[in-house]
């Protein structure tokens, strides 16, 4: 065996077995809890949000992306009114989807962009006076601002934002350290976001070191409380199974190398390894994927069921033993995070906060696009299962902090710590609140 920088090579392909102690590696961010209670909104102020993510105007109500409304439904628990900036279509949304939970939030429409290509830049690049022009109208009617990155929309909010307010918050929530191949956008975003331009804080995942003094190591979550301790219901006593079941969730798009897993599925299945996969989301990829199954000969042991409610999510969760999620990049995939509260061994890439979350024994990592690894890695698995009765423990041990209201309170915390001159509603948070800390 060889040694690996984040653990340990197991045969012939490189797979790291995120297990290594690093008494040199900062810790991984914790949740406050028990220091901001919230009971009413805590800033008497209007939020401007501004994001990419695309919503729904549907039958008088706004929906996105279910795990991204759970996160906004908390920020609007903090202010009087929240006015999110971002893509707007009036249409029924993705079954992946949910409404705010929250009447005081509202969607003002912004130009919708994207695209890799010259002619979609070139697009962008047209329409930008227009793109600046409705943000600074949105921008006018706030009181602070919370720019949501990496994207096309926040690119240009980051240097109108400032111009607005003096009350700023940024969250990153790709790969802060970025990575090979990004796009250009993402790399000066981060750039402006170090800078004295941004005067304001900065959530990201993970610690680098040589940071400025804006830039806060954070977490997040997508499930209540009560569903952490359903969580940890399925987490107590999981036991390996036969057939060894595997798990995606998230978007079908090339990016997260979905056909890895499907074609590490059928190295396993040609082994005589009992598999299955279930494949959950939906996006761009699927007809491809699909077809990439049926030519791989594993579609009797693959099951693509789509765009899920998130009770049905968790639902996989309970059902399955292992969750694969081998992306190009991430910053902190609520996947992976929710896979092991739930007792699931999780296989990430071996790069980026992944590796960290991953880390002392809580999970496996291996290269992105690496198939022969995946498949030694679950070939491990399958082979040790005592073994992954103690990485389960270990995941769920530490996946079991995060909840949605300890991000709501260390939201609060960090807020009142960094904001001046702020106005906050009297009984609406405890005093005893205090900076979000590692």
């Amino acid at each position: 065996m060889t040694s690996t920088g984040t653990g340990t090579a197991i045969g012939g392909p490189v797979v790291s077995i995120a297990g290594a102690v690093d008494p040199d590696r900062p810790s991984t961010p914790r949740p406050i809890t028990g220091e901001a209670v919230i009971t009413a909104p805590c800033f008497a102020d209007r939020l401007v949000v501004v994001s990419c993510a695309l919503h729904y105007r549907w039958k008088g109500e706004y929906h996105a992306y279910a795990p991204y409304t759970r996160e906004m439904d908390q920020w609007s628990q903090l202010f009087e009114e929240v006015i999110i900036a971002a893509p707007l279509t009036r249409m029924a949304p993705p079954g992946d989807c949910a409404p705010f939970a929250n009447a005081n939030v509202r969607v003002v429409q912004q130009r919708q962009m994207g695209g890799e290509t010259v002619g979609a830049k070139l697009r962008q690049l047209w329409a930008l006076p227009w793109i600046c022009r409705d943000l600074v109208r949105v921008f006018s009617q706030g009181d602070a601002i919370h720019v949501r990155c990496p994207g096309n929309l926040s690119l240009p909010a980051l240097f109108l934002a400032p111009i607005f307010s003096r009350k700023l918050v940024a969250k990153y929530a790709g790969q802060w350290a970025g990575y090979p191949q990004e796009p250009a956008t993402y790399a000066l975003q981060r750039w402006l976001l170090r800078s004295r331009w941004w005067n304001g804080p900065v959530t990201v995942y993970g610690q680098l070191p040589h940071q400025p003094p804006q830039v806060v190591p954070f977490f997040t979550s997508v499930m209540t409380a009560p569903q952490v301790d359903r969580a940890r219901v399925a987490a107590d006593g999981r036991r390996l199974t036969q057939p060894l079941r595997l798990l995606y969730v998230g978007r079908l798009v090339a990016t997260k190398h979905v056909d890895t897993l499907l074609r590490a599925t059928a190295s396993l299945a040609d082994e005589g390894v009992a598999v299955t996969a279930t494949i959950v989301g939906d996006g761009p990829d699927r007809a491809a994927l699909e077809a990439l199954a049926d030519s791989l000969g594993v579609t009797p042991i693959v099951h693509f069921a789509g765009a899920l409610p998130y009770d049905a999510v968790l639902g996989c969760y309970e059902r399955s033993d292992v969750l694969v999620l081998v992306s190009e990049s991430e910053g902190w995939p609520k996947a992976v995070a929710e896979a092991m509260a739930f007792g699931l061994l999780c296989v990430g890439s071996d790069h980026g906060f992944v590796a960290e979350m991953l880390g002392d024994g809580r999970g496996m990592v291996v290269p992105s696009r690496d198939v022969a690894a995946l498949v030694s890695a679950l070939r491990h698995i399958t082979a040790n299962p005592d073994a992954f009765i103690e990485y389960s423990a270990r995941a769920a041990r530490w996946a079991q902090q995060f909840s949605l209201e300890g991000l709501r309170d260390a939201l609060a915390a960090l807020l009142l710590d960094r904001w001046s001159g702020h106005r906050v509603k009297e009984g609406a948070v405890s005093t005893t609140a205090t900076p979000f800390r590692s």
